[in-house]
């Protein structure tokens, strides 16, 4: 197996607009995050991933780009941007941001052009369809509204967008678009940055003709169509082999089948991708299903592409509310999690917050929430004549902005965030979760987290080793090992709130089992069998 530098990373997600906020406008903003900079360095990580801080009117918190060259006002501004890039890179560590390009704000100047008249040069550079029978040209839902169309009346045709009516899809078909793109990704290239985290980027390619879907509410015709590994293997051919950098792929409705065209190492288009079997297409905690992805994902790529491993980002619940248990378990539990994201085969992200167990909001109105997909719907199913409490209360669950409140610094008002009005309200356990509690306590989950990433660093096994589950079948013990050259590692992690045992396999049976990392004081054990604690997990060496 090919070894790199970035499959021995471990990336950590800053969502700037929930960390910190420097000027008081209730917005993180880029100083902030060059202010914690030491603190990030100081859990282990390697790479950072910056969210969209270009110009955008912000309707999809920066996913909705005006100007791919500037830099919005509430991150900063663009000498603020690259003295954060200086700053990453004087710690060793690393930068990567986010490739939105798969639609643009509707104040792109290119997109104001384009919908000027029909007759214009830049029409062609996103989708227009006449009207069917007087509405849109097919039934195609989007992820944020019940339509991919919006009637414009300017030109009496029908635009397309994939999310919010604000961000129309820009149309890969045309050449001149995907040259500006490429020009616009040597730039932040050549400025130093070190890879693209590439929002959406199987949706690039359109299903040609755009035929009636017989599912539309199934919206995984979006996605992965005809056209779109030519399309990467050409971006990978004209921008991106010519740097040292790394890519992963935001890549919905993929199976491993699909999932290694995109990241095979004989395919030339990205280094890895962000799957969503787990995060979209399991709503609550299933440990045989998780089981039964994690083999299969692993025998799809082991040996031609690389995986990636989370739980939790700014578009998903937190990970211990989610998965685990935020209450009475709450550490323990999410240094469980993090033990398996990290000892997974793959490379593991973590998400700003997640290191010191930071939990999922639940606020009281739907007034308290920013998410559009959430508000979005909300909307939707009201007018249907739904009950407003009902309807809000299905959202709740799974809405983004449950992992989107600001990171918990310390007990102080606006739990040290901001010293104005947040722009999304606290979670209201900042006073006992926060990072200055952590650091002061040795058995934190922080300091968990750095135990982790520090053996990940300190042993090869972790990253290269293979992969073998040993508790096929059971419903809250994962136990598996992880196997390179003469070093073998087992990971026996107990997810649940109950006391269970795990039988040694015989075919270990004759090991001896030292412990290397343990998120209880003391481990139960003889040479058969461990017993554990509720949310116990355990990494023992095998010699």
């Amino acid at each position: 197996m090919r070894k790199t530098w970035w499959k021995e990373a471990v990336v950590y997600q800053v969502y700037w607009r929930s960390f910190y906020d420097t000027d008081g406008d209730g917005y993180g903003d880029l100083n902030g995050v060059i202010a914690k900079l030491d603190y990030i360095k100081e859990l282990g990580v390697d790479v950072i991933w910056l969210n969209p801080c270009y110009e955008s009117p912000d309707k999809d918190n920066g996913y909705d780009i005006s100007d791919y060259y500037g830099v919005m006002e509430k991150a900063g501004n663009l000498e603020i941007w690259e003295r954060l890039l200086k700053e990453v890179h004087q710690r060793d560590m690393k930068l990567i941001m986010d490739l939105v390009v798969n639609h643009t704000s509707d104040q792109h100047h290119w997109f104001k052009e384009s919908r000027s008249s029909k007759d214009h040069p830049k029409r062609d550079w996103y989708i227009w369809k006449e009207p069917v029978k007087g509405k849109e040209p097919n039934n195609w839902r989007s992820y944020f509204s019940p339509s991919t169309w919006e009637y414009d009346e300017t030109t009496d045709q029908y635009y397309f967008h994939s999310f919010a009516v604000e961000q129309p899809d820009l149309n890969w078909k045309n050449g001149e678009v995907r040259e500006e793109i490429y020009k616009m990704m040597r730039y932040w290239l050549d400025k130093g940055i070190d890879g693209f985290r590439m929002d959406v980027v199987n949706l690039l390619a359109k299903i040609e003709g755009f035929p009636n879907a017989e599912k539309p509410e199934k919206i995984d015709y979006l996605g992965n169509n005809p056209g779109i590994h030519e399309y990467l293997q050409e971006m990978n051919e004209k921008v991106l082999r010519h740097y040292d950098i790394f890519t992963v792929g935001e890549i919905p409705f993929v199976t491993p089948e699909d999932g290694v065209l995109y990241v095979g190492e004989d395919r030339n288009e990205l280094h890895t991708l962000f799957h969503f079997q787990v995060a979209d297409d399991m709503p609550t905690w299933d440990m045989l299903r998780y089981k039964d992805i994690q083999k299969t994902w692993y025998e799809g790529l082991w040996g031609k592409g690389w995986n990636s491993q989370f739980l939790n980002n700014h578009d998903h619940t937190r990970q211990v509310t989610r998965y685990g248990n935020d209450e009475e378990y709450r550490v323990e539990s999410a240094k469980l999690l993090a033990t398996m994201v990290h000892t997974m085969p793959g490379m593991p992200y973590i998400f700003q917050g997640e290191e010191i167990g930071m939990t999922g909001v639940r606020f009281s109105t739907i007034e308290d929430y920013n998410d559009i997909a959430m508000k979005n719907k909300y909307k939707e199913e009201v007018a249907k004549g739904r009950d407003p409490q009902e309807v809000f209360e299905s959202l709740l669950p799974l809405s983004r902005d449950n992992s989107r409140t600001p990171m918990q610094w310390n007990d102080s008002e606006q739990a040290g965030f901001t010293d104005g009005n947040p722009w999304i309200k606290v979670n209201p356990n900042y006073k006992s979760i926060n990072v200055e509690a952590a650091l002061k306590d040795p058995n934190s989950v922080f300091y968990y987290y750095k135990k982790l990433i520090q053996l990940r660093k300190d042993h090869p096994v972790m990253v290269y080793g293979s992969f073998t589950d040993y508790s096929t079948g059971h419903e809250t013990i994962y136990a598996y090992t992880r196997e390179l050259e003469d070093k073998q590692w087992l990971i026996v992690l107990n997810h649940s709130d109950q006391h269970e045992k795990f039988s040694i396999p015989d075919i270990i049976s004759d090991k001896k089992l030292e412990p290397i990392l343990h998120n209880y004081d003391t481990i139960t054990m003889d040479n058969k069998s461990i017993e554990l604690r509720p949310h116990e997990a355990v990494i023992f060496d095998l010699q």
